[in-house]
């Protein structure tokens, strides 16, 4: 599965974003989906995860009621809607396959797009 994020920028804080993450590979409609965020000299960390059906949605206690993840298995495609942004929600946002356990660990992942700045001023 090979993946590539996009929609990040400059927003400030209250604003929306809405990123995208396209997807190539077979699997990809059977495949639960994941995003991450890093901010500088941070672990990454989890934001939310989807099943593959879009049955089941995780989230970050930092990011529910906010954000809202979605797909669109016809696209291969899966989205992160960010409302209310906040500053502490600036960072790396990246989208990833997951390939078996818990939805909120890193190492439960296993293929990884390049990554989408996002970037909220006070």
């Amino acid at each position: 599965v090979q993946l590539q994020a996009s929609g990040g920028g400059l927003v400030q804080a209250g604003g929306s974003l809405r990123l995208s993450c396209a997807a190539s590979g077979r699997t990809f409609s059977i495949g639960v989906m994941g995003w991450f965020r890093q901010a500088p000299g941070k672990e990454r960390e989890f934001v939310a995860a989807i099943s593959g059906l879009a049955s089941r949605k995780f989230y970050a206690d930092s990011v529910k009621g906010r954000f809202t993840i979605s797909r669109d298995n016809a696209k291969n495609t899966v989205y992160l809607q960010m409302n209310s942004l906040k500053p502490e929600d600036t960072a790396v946002y990246f989208c990833a396959y997951h390939r078996g356990g818990d939805y909120s660990y890193t190492g439960s992942y296993d293929y990884w797009g390049q990554g989408t700045q996002v970037t909220v001023s006070s």
